[in-house]
């Protein structure tokens, strides 16, 4: 539930109305919905989050933990991120890549509703740095996603060290993702395709190109804030 505060003081300028929000947003949250669902069965965790978590799974994603689940379900909270951060597409396919890799370098940990939201507004930021030109600082991101500077920037530092800082993605690796999100839409969805939006690559990018930029921290006003996750 987001606090109060006017949400159209920082929508995307060029984004109008009747302009449809990327595909990504919503191929995305349907495969993380089924994964977390999925997930919190395995755990013994009902949906609303108030159950006990069981120690041998998701250890390694503590500090990701918030109390409860929160409220706001993925697919909100991912087209918010959208809405106010001017965040490329491709932002949001990296940032899942960030997720699956933590998930095989420590297979003990399992991304439920008790952490999926602080998982995506970190790794969507740090994708955010390493991708776009032009982004958002690490407080403007923490008013967006309902958290605490502070707790943001000890997020980022969390996942940076559990992906051992390796951020870049190559082409290669980036459409192989984008092939899977829409396989996984596309058995699901009665057969109906979607497709994720692609970076224009007219200038012949090869497979192993990595698509990164150096890291750097754009200040900026702050948006409406979210009521804690």
């Amino acid at each position: 539930m987001l606090a109060g505060g006017d949400d159209t003081q920082l929508c995307r300028p060029e984004l109008s109305e009747a302009e449809p929000a990327p595909r990504v947003l919503a191929i995305l949250s349907f495969v993380l919905e089924k994964l977390v669902a999925r997930n919190d069965q395995l755990m013994g965790q009902p949906p609303d989050g108030l159950g006990l978590v069981s120690a041998r799974f998701g250890k390694t994603l503590n500090g990701f933990h918030g109390v409860r689940a929160p409220s706001i379900s993925i697919a909100k909270y991912l087209e918010r991120i959208y809405k106010f951060t001017n965040c490329s597409p491709s932002c949001f396919v990296v940032g899942f890549i960030y997720i699956d890799r933590v998930v095989h370098r420590h297979p003990e940990s399992l991304v439920v509703s008790l952490n999926v939201h602080r998982l995506l507004v970190t790794s969507v930021m740090v994708a955010s740095k390493m991708l776009d030109d032009v982004h958002y600082n690490n407080a403007f991101y923490a008013r967006v996603g309902g958290i605490t500077n502070v707790e943001l920037n000890k997020l980022e530092l969390e996942l940076l060290f559990m992906l051992d800082f390796g951020v870049t993605v190559s082409s290669r690796v980036f459409e192989s993702y984008c092939l899977h999100l829409e396989k996984e839409m596309l058995w699901n969805n009665n057969g109906a395709a979607q497709k994720v939006e692609r970076p224009i690559t007219s200038n012949g990018v090869g497979d192993e190109t990595e698509i990164s930029v150096e890291l750097e921290d754009t200040q900026s006003s702050s948006p409406p804030q979210m009521a804690e996750i």
